[in-house]
């Protein structure tokens, strides 16, 4: 670990910035690359829905540990080397969920799959934060902007690979070289220390105070997010009886939108003030749930989407910049806390949804998401 003197010394820089885009991009790449391989693994392994949905919950349990110690981790080692640690577990991990054949191998390759992904998540946003405040203006929104597109390239580009007449395994290896040779360029400038003052207090602390607040917002927006990739297309099959082959078109105006404004969120952010973007961005990704789920036309339901991605993206990325200005809580303990309140939002968003949808109806449980999201609005005057 670099010593203070070093630090003090060694402010984050231009490489240092570029170093945390390629790593947030290795972060997404890494990750979506699993999603069109899960059929493949269903298939292989002979799995029903049943055991498929026990399957996909090991990579959230992996994460899920994984996230709390990430901080405490970068304090002792650095940025960099947990980055690098987390993103071989990642590139370690993937061949053997192309190529295994039983549920038993499965879930340990699943797990190490969910740890390497938590600690990059956590530890980039670690960075992230560092850098930022070194630069002394706005750079989050960007950052999590190549998320973002490292996850459309690696979900898009496996598909297409699978698509072309690769096994799933080639393409596996193609995206650990992808990312082994993405790593080598931005290694040198990640950050060889972790957060200032990181190397006293506790592994890892319950979040308290505004870093509860700030982690129930996220999680919020996070839970918003996994209902749209899990939800959307089952509303616009089976609500507004949309052909199955076409009902994949609601996350993708999501997705789109949610990269357009983060790839141009910085200079947003900097023009209205981050305040702002938490009151529209809530108060636009309300009105998009209410217009998908109330407005009786399917093209209706797409712009609605779209306003869902638009008014989440740049929401996170106030927020961890937010985190970076408490002082509640160390930020090593604080981002990693945040990190995990967030994902867990992804993991429960699907099952609350199904179970409101289960007790009323879809339209409902996404409209109950859509009062969440006025709160979040209204919680920009505690974050001043």
């Amino acid at each position: 670990m670099a010593s203070t003197e070093t630090i003090a010394t060694s402010l984050p820089g231009a490489p240092e910035q570029l170093s945390t885009r390629v790593a947030f991009f290795i972060a997404g790449f890494g990750m979506a690359a699993w999603a069109p391989l899960v059929p493949f693994a269903k298939a292989r392994a002979g799995l029903d829905d049943g055991m498929l949905g026990l399957l996909l919950l090991c990579l959230g349990a992996g994460s899920i540990v994984a996230m709390p110690l990430s901080g405490a981790l970068a304090a002792r080692f650095g940025c960099r080397r947990i980055i690098i640690a987390g993103s071989a577990m990642l590139c370690l991990a993937l061949p053997m969920l192309a190529s295994v054949s039983s549920f038993a191998l499965l879930v340990p390759a699943l797990l190490l799959f969910g740890a390497g992904v938590g600690l990059v998540d956590c530890v980039v946003n670690i960075q992230a934060v560092i850098v930022e405040r070194a630069s002394g203006r706005t750079m989050m929104s960007g950052f999590h902007g190549l998320f973002s597109v490292g996850g459309i390239a690696g979900a898009g580009g496996v598909s297409a690979m699978l698509a072309l007449g690769a096994s799933p395994f080639v393409a596996a290896l193609v995206v650990v070289a992808l990312v082994a040779a993405a790593l080598a360029f931005a290694a040198g400038n990640l950050l060889p220390y972790g957060s200032s003052g990181s190397g006293s207090g506790p592994a890892f602390a319950i979040p308290h105070g505004v870093v509860l607040f700030i982690g129930a917002l996220c999680f919020i927006v996070f839970l918003t997010e996994g209902a749209v990739l899990d939800w959307s297309a089952v509303f616009l099959s089976s609500v507004r009886g949309v052909d199955p082959s076409h009902a994949g078109l609601a996350y993708t105006a999501f997705a789109i939108t949610m990269t357009i404004g983060r790839l141009t969120g910085d200079r947003i952010v900097r023009f209205f003030g981050q305040n702002r973007i938490i009151v529209f961005g809530g108060l636009c990704a309300a009105a998009g749930l209410a217009i998908a789920t109330l407005v009786p036309f399917w093209e209706a339901a797409l712009l609605g989407y779209a306003l869902v991605g638009a008014g989440c993206s740049n929401v996170v990325p106030v927020l961890y910049s937010a985190i970076g200005r408490q002082k509640v809580m160390p930020e090593h303990i604080a981002i990693p806390a945040v990190t995990t309140l967030g994902y867990a939002g992804i993991l429960a968003g699907p099952a609350a949804i199904g179970f409101v949808a289960q007790l009323t109806s879809l339209s409902a449980a996404f409209l109950l998401i859509a009062v969440l999201l006025v709160g979040v609005a209204a919680s920009s005057r505690w974050l001043r």
